[in-house]
């Protein structure tokens, strides 16, 4: 008897896109796109479009962990993304679930501001995803405005987002990237620290375009989905980055909506993954 192929699977814990361009239904299509089997846990529902978020409609912590349930008890994940956490009693819930499977490795991007610059988080929750949902992940990906929040600094330039990613890994963080799509200059950088403080910089020129809708999203799945095909932390953000760079790069001459456009997850990655299985 032929055994059966088995998917990497990735869960994605996150807010609902209306728009398609972010959230959920980013991260459905980076996991579809590189070749693992993806599963959701809805956190949030927004309206939302290419122009901003009109609305966001937190779900309840007791239908989160009925979501997750049912997908622990059926098709246990290989590798977790957590995105949009909306209110400190969501946080405590997914916290006190996935206590139980600390071999799972988790991809935490702190969805706080929206492309739009639209604020996403309850400002009392932040304090409670740093206690609850730092330690336990794998990795942290905040962008430049995320971590200056979190770092309580501002954020303008590299060396900035250097001294960000120390106060961010003292709150009790395993690895942290600081996201540099912010940044004016023509050549972008993100900064990884990781758990003995090592520094590593990744760069990619910047590209004319405003299809970056969902990008942080985008980005952390890509991570999570690298991870379950069985790449270590630091091959899962390498791959991560040149996915993300060239999902924007294959975007630019497209348009979709009327704001800020989405990447093109679909561009061909296959070239791209990478199994250590």
């Amino acid at each position: 008897m032929v055994e059966k192929y088995k998917y990497p699977k990735v869960l994605t814990i996150a807010g609902s896109d209306s728009g398609g361009a972010a959230g959920i239904q980013a991260d459905i299509k980076t996991i579809s796109a590189l070749g693992c089997y993806g599963m959701t846990v809805i956190t949030a529902l927004t309206a939302q479009n290419t122009l901003g978020v009109q609305g966001v409609l937190s779900i309840s912590p007791e239908f989160v962990v009925q979501q997750l349930d049912s997908v622990f008890s059926d098709i246990k994940p290989d590798a977790i993304k957590i995105g949009m956490i909306f209110s400190s009693e969501l946080a405590v819930a997914v916290s006190n679930y996935l206590k139980d499977y600390k071999e799972i490795p988790i991809v935490f991007d702190p969805v706080m501001v929206a492309t739009s610059g639209d604020i996403l988080i309850e400002a009392e929750t932040i304090q409670t995803i740093t206690k609850e949902l730092f330690p336990m992940a794998s990795i942290i990906t905040p962008n430049m405005d995320e971590g200056a929040i979190l770092a309580h600094m501002p954020v303008h330039q590299v060396a900035d987002m250097k001294i960000a990613a120390k106060k961010i890994m003292d709150l009790g963080c395993q690895n942290v990237i600081v996201k540099g799509g912010h940044l004016k200059d023509s050549e972008l950088t993100s900064v990884l620290l990781d758990s003995k403080y090592n520094i590593t910089e990744f760069q990619h020129q910047k590209i004319d375009t405003k299809n970056i809708n969902g990008a942080g999203c985008t980005f952390s799945s890509a991570i999570a989905s690298y991870l379950a095909l069985g790449n270590s932390l630091y091959e899962s953000v390498e791959l991560a980055q040149e996915y993300i760079y060239q999902a924007i790069l294959q975007s630019q001459n497209t348009q979709t909506g009327q704001g800020n456009g989405p990447l093109n997850h679909f561009f061909n990655p296959s070239k791209m993954i990478k199994r250590n299985l």
